[in-house]
């Protein structure tokens, strides 16, 4: 069976992700599309030029919607964030007018096309991008998913790793929420070599969990201010979610996806398999952490309405 993914949007991350996706042998197939010509031909040709040292064959699609119908997963990638300053805010809704749309436009056309595989998001803001892609493909909510909160979570893993001297990979638990700035560090779910943080920060002063979530969430703009852009770690991210779909994992991982308790998405882990999301999950939160992920909801909800109100006027 031909593993098949189409990539929109070939800016720092998308053409991150699709080297990423080539160099890993993780698809047979490869579909690019971009606004820009002579940046997608100058990309599919620097592909080319690698086929012949890498181990695994790929073919590679060039501005194609209709090769997109049958795709498995398509990712969406596009932005426009530009060269800003240390001056620029904070804020992940800088690109929104580019962003919701593009979300319009590109969620239109892979309706018309008839695609109906999973669609994997990681514009910015992330949530309400996710949100907007869902109404305009008319996808069923499980087969639309954003990177969401899986790239934060990472960055949590790597601080509490730092501050404990362990490997990223022996920190479990989650970021949750928006991705973006009102995302939290759910601590009560954070677990380290078999211990809840909780207890190891309450035995040792040196552990300032109030730093580590500040630190979480800071993570992209100390990237940002040094080159003006993010692309290895959130395409990371996005090939982590596609290969478990394409593999149908059934793997946990904190996606943007659907909650029906908030009537929107929002960084919340998930199982994720061939059909995108396979089972939401429930955690056993704090009721404070409780709070902190309504209100995160909340904020999503709000911008989504107001963003979905102007593309219909």
């Amino acid at each position: 069976m031909t593993r098949k993914v189409g990539v929109i949007g070939q800016g720092h991350v998308g053409e991150t992700l699709a080297n990423n996706l080539l160099v890993t042998g993780t698809v047979d197939e490869l579909v690019l599309v971009d606004t820009d010509q002579k940046k997608l031909n100058a990309n599919a040709t620097d592909f080319e030029d690698a086929a012949a040292n890498l181990p695994t064959h790929t073919h590679v699609v060039k501005n194609d919607y209709a090769a997109l119908a049958d795709a498995d997963v398509v990712v969406i990638a596009v932005g426009n964030i530009g060269i800003q300053n240390d001056d620029a805010k904070h804020d992940r809704f800088m690109e929104l007018k580019v962003t919701s749309r593009a979300a319009k436009e590109v969620g239109t056309k892979l309706k018309e096309v008839g695609f109906n595989g999973v669609v994997v998001s990681i514009s910015n803001p992330c949530d309400v991008i996710a949100a907007l892609f869902q109404k305009y493909t008319g996808l069923p909510q499980h087969q639309v998913i954003g990177t969401g909160t899986l790239l934060d979570t990472a960055r949590l893993k790597k601080v509490v790793g730092q501050a404990l001297d362990v490997d990223p990979r022996s920190v479990s638990g989650y970021a949750l929420g928006e991705h973006g700035n009102s995302q939290f560090a759910a601590w009560s779910q954070v677990r380290v070599l078999g211990q809840n943080i909780t207890d190891l920060a309450a035995a040792s002063d040196q552990l300032d969990l109030d730093g580590l979530a500040e630190a979480t969430k800071a993570g992209g703009y100390t990237v940002f201010h040094g080159k003006f852009y993010t692309n290895f770690g959130i395409a990371a991210a996005a090939l982590c979610l596609v290969t478990a779909i394409l593999n149908d994992a059934k793997i946990e991982l904190p996606v943007s996806n659907f909650r029906e308790e908030y009537g929107t998405y929002c960084g919340y882990p998930a199982v994720i398999g061939q059909q995108g999301v396979v089972k939401p999950l429930q955690l056993n939160l704090t009721a404070e952490e409780e709070k902190q992920l309504a209100a995160s909801a909340n904020y999503i909800k709000d911008r989504f309405d107001e963003v979905a109100k102007d593309l219909e006027e």
